[in-house]
């Protein structure tokens, strides 16, 4: 059992989300410096049953999420041009699937009133990513049009995201990952494959184009994400799943005015307004499936195949 020190937590833990990255850290490290033995994982929620010293953010009883990069409370990222900031939960710092974890106080956030633990701890990465990007860097509001690539966990709560702000919403995806992203209110739903995608884009727009694209894709999709945009729209770069290395054409780049928004979660002044929208929305979170910790390898291989929403491992 870990004992806490001066201003840090004992917290018991109820759920942990897991994010492709803890599967990743597992098999490869991600090149990280990881000391060893290492935990992994990330997001969790949990109750408080103990504190150290001088720690009064907080009262034993009291449930809480964790901050995913725990330095970065408001304002600019930490870091400089030669070594941007990448000290996170789960991959720098050792992370949360255990059954107890001992964190400083002020890496938490009080649990949204409105979900359970298992849905609260789906809101550290995936969620406050979203966002982030949306809210606190795009600026999404009424009326505007949001295009989200894919069915992924940041995708769809970009989905849930920029429907409580009152935008449209344009999902891609394929097979019934459409129908299951309609079902929690998407307002068009194309298949990726089909050969038509802009002049689709175009028609439900009117040819004015996207106000916002959450990029998850990266590589050469960034391309698509630029043709598709507004003048004076906004692309929220996040995911890399096409390759880390972007490419986009200069001239429509230029031409309208877009603003690429490079996104890397979010600070915890964003995540502690992620929870007062939560709570004030009714927003759910969506989860695919949950298992033991005993589960835990079937739980990763879920990861592999798709999930329509957050995997969630619970702790009796």
């Amino acid at each position: 059992m870990p004992v806490p020190g001066r201003g840090e937590l004992l917290i018991r833990i109820a759920a942990v989300a897991l994010n492709y990255r803890d599967k990743m850290v597992i098999e490869t490290g991600r090149g990280l410096p990881l000391a060893f033995p290492f935990t992994p994982g990330s997001d969790f929620a949990g109750t408080i049953v103990a504190h150290g010293s001088d720690s009064d953010r907080f009262s034993v009883g009291d449930r809480v999420i964790p901050h995913f990069t725990p330095e970065w409370i408001d304002g600019r990222r930490p870091g400089d041009a030669r070594t941007p900031a990448y000290r996170t939960l789960g991959g720098f710092y050792p992370g949360v699937l255990a059954e107890y974890v001992v964190l400083p106080d002020s890496w938490l956030v009080k649990a949204p009133t409105t979900l359970s633990d298992a849905e609260a701890a789906t809101l550290p990465v995936a969620g406050l990513t979203a966002w982030f990007a949306l809210v606190e860097r795009a600026g999404v509001r009424a009326g505007d049009t949001v295009l989200i690539p894919s069915t992924g966990g940041v995708a769809l709560f970009g989905l849930q995201i920029a429907k409580a702000h009152g935008a449209q919403v344009i999902v891609w995806s394929e097979g019934d990952m459409l129908d299951k992203a309609r079902a929690i209110g998407a307002d068009h739903c194309l298949d990726r494959d089909r050969a038509d995608l802009r002049e689709a884009v175009y028609a439900i727009t009117g040819d004015r184009g996207v106000d916002h694209v959450l990029e998850v894709v990266g590589g050469g999709h960034l391309a698509r994400s630029v043709e598709l945009v507004a003048v004076g729209g906004h692309i929220c770069q996040i995911g890399a799943l096409d390759g880390f290395d972007l490419s986009a054409p200069a001239m429509p780049l230029m031409l309208k005015d877009v603003t690429i928004h490079g996104i890397g979660t979010g600070h915890r002044t964003a995540l502690e307004r992620l929870v007062r929208a939560v709570d004030q929305t009714g927003l759910k979170p969506v989860i695919d499936s949950r298992y033991g910790l005993a589960e835990l390898p079937a739980a990763l291989d879920r990861l592999d195949r798709g999930p329509f929403g957050k995997i969630i491992v619970e702790f009796g």
